[in-house]
């Protein structure tokens, strides 16, 4: 499994809320309507939230605070896959496309490929089991 990662900023005419309206709402049910045809595995929109905790482990460790309106990850089963989507489905990418560019500052966004390495603590009830 591939995903990209999207980080988002949103065109600067935009307030916030617009910005997730067209974002979390349009191009979520524009996403959802055309995924099997882009062959997507899955679709996740992350949208920040602003607690003190968050400044807080930022200062811990003199972090910044990110600058981007959302990110999005966006799942094939294989770059091969996602390659087809250009023979199969080259009409429907440039639909989602011309929607982004409605509401992100796409030069200002940032976009890479990635594979997971996931770590999965053990369970409370095996926390007590010795080694």
């Amino acid at each position: 499994m591939i995903k990209v990662f999207l980080l988002l900023r949103r065109r600067p005419e935009l307030s916030r809320e617009e910005f997730l309206e067209r974002w979390g709402v349009r191009h979520m049910q524009l996403v959802h309507r055309t995924a099997s045809a882009m062959r997507i595995r899955r679709y996740v929109q992350n949208h920040p939230l602003t607690h003190p905790l968050g400044e807080t482990l930022r200062a811990s460790r003199g972090a910044r605070a990110a600058d981007y309106d959302g990110m999005a990850e966006v799942w094939w089963e294989s770059f091969d896959a996602l390659a087809e989507v250009g023979n199969t489905a080259g009409e429907i990418a440039a639909t989602l496309f011309a929607d982004e560019q409605s509401f992100l500052d796409l030069p200002r966004c940032e976009m890479w490929f990635a594979t997971e390495h996931v770590f999965e603590p053990p369970l409370a009830d095996d926390q007590n089991q010795p080694q």
